[in-house]
């Protein structure tokens, strides 16, 4: 497996330059993620770093070994935390370590930068990902055990354009890249970006606000 943690480190990076930037408005504002706002996924995207193995192998018993329950659990450490405070702890945490480190830092590659885009896509402030990071994501996100991009893709074949990425086989769903990792990921918003004759079934396979 490609190591991607260099990666993962630029997309925190990333994430906390948008973070810094970011008013008391705009941390209060609704994300992509149902009920969840900016500051609750932007302190998502480091909630596993601090545990140890013992805390980790316990927030996923508390939560079911639901991903979503699990998260919520997770997330729950840090609701005290101000938006100051969720810049610390970005920063603190911009080298994944414990759970998301894992796979070469594939998880916090791929978790990072689709959160990332909820954030920015909620908050109206686009950005273009770098190539070297998108294709990837795209990858990882289809075998990543937690997220639904795998079951929302069979038997589709996925062509992202504008980079040169492709994926499955079956009817196409064309489109940006960007769009395709969300609405894959199962990101309704996304799917006006795409086209083509597997749009119909990924359409009704995609619910309407992502979980976290």
């Amino acid at each position: 497996m490609a190591e991607l943690m260099p990666f993962a480190e630029q997309e925190r990076s990333d994430l906390l330059g948008l973070a810094e930037s970011l008013t008391p408005e705009q941390w209060a504002a609704p994300s992509l993620c149902e009920d969840w706002s900016v500051r609750d996924v932007v302190t998502h995207v480091v909630s596993y770093d601090e545990l140890s193995v013992p805390q980790t192998v316990t927030t996923f018993l508390r939560g079911g070994l639901r991903p979503a329950t699990v998260n919520e659990v997770a997330l729950r450490r840090y609701a005290e935390l101000e938006p100051a405070d969720v810049v610390r702890l970005v920063a603190a945490c911009r080298r994944p370590r414990g759970l998301p480190s894992a796979m070469g830092g594939g998880i916090a590659l791929t978790d990072g930068t689709i959160h990332h885009q909820d954030v920015r896509r909620a908050l109206g402030m686009p950005r273009v990902i770098p190539r070297e990071r998108l294709v990837p994501v795209l990858d990882f996100s289809l075998r990543a055990p937690t997220l639904p991009s795998r079951s929302n893709a069979t038997g589709l074949r996925l062509v992202a354009e504008d980079i040169g990425w492709t994926a499955g086989h079956g009817p196409e769903v064309v489109g940006p890249g960007e769009a395709m990792l969300m609405a894959a990921a199962g990101r309704a918003v996304a799917l006006d970006e795409l086209r083509g004759e597997g749009l119909a079934t990924l359409r009704r396979r995609v619910g309407g606000t992502a979980a976290g």
